[in-house]
């Protein structure tokens, strides 16, 4: 697959319409391992996790406005998977109940841009995140224009093997 052949890509193109409802108040998701291997993932977990904070964030939404800044709270996607994943990775797809996904590349995890580490927050401003928001919601703190990035209701955090 080309790196610019979208059509081949599941994750690929982004897209936020149709908003639909908020999926169900489960807040649980499945980590897939490269081997097939998964484990359902609850925010107990992550909660046992080291926990970080990341202020002046903002939900920018395609069509529905930009809300903020709040603070996010939850653990780094980069502590998250080197805690349930012993194996080398590359990148990670986290995927939304709906569908909607990204890709997370470990240079991204292991070098964060100033604005703050990647997380799956399961709080906000403090709060735990309502079902409207996202049980768990990936938050890239650098992201300002689209949203693209961020991935609300956590369905599913796929690890992809590193590559040779």
């Amino acid at each position: 697959m080309s790196p610019h052949d979208e059509t081949a890509d599941p994750l690929q193109p982004h897209s936020h319409e149709p908003n639909p409802a908020p999926p169900s108040a489960d807040s649980s998701f499945e980590l897939v391992l490269e081997n097939g291997r998964s484990q359902t993932i609850t925010v107990h977990h992550l909660q046992q996790l080291p926990k970080t904070s990341v202020g002046n964030c903002y939900i920018v939404s395609t069509g529905h406005g930009t809300s903020g800044p709040f603070t996010f709270t939850g653990v780094t996607l980069l502590d998250f998977t080197t805690h349930f994943c012993e194996e080398a990775w590359s990148e990670l797809e986290v995927v939304s109940a709906d569908g909607f996904g990204n890709r997370v590349f470990a240079g991204e995890l292991h070098q964060p841009d100033p604005a703050g580490p990647i997380l799956l927050a399961y709080e906000m401003d403090g709060e735990p995140l309502t079902r409207e928001h996202g049980l768990v919601r990936m938050i890239v703190p650098s992201e300002r224009d689209d949203a693209l990035r961020q991935v609300k209701w956590v369905g599913e955090v796929r690890v992809v093997r590193k590559r040779p």
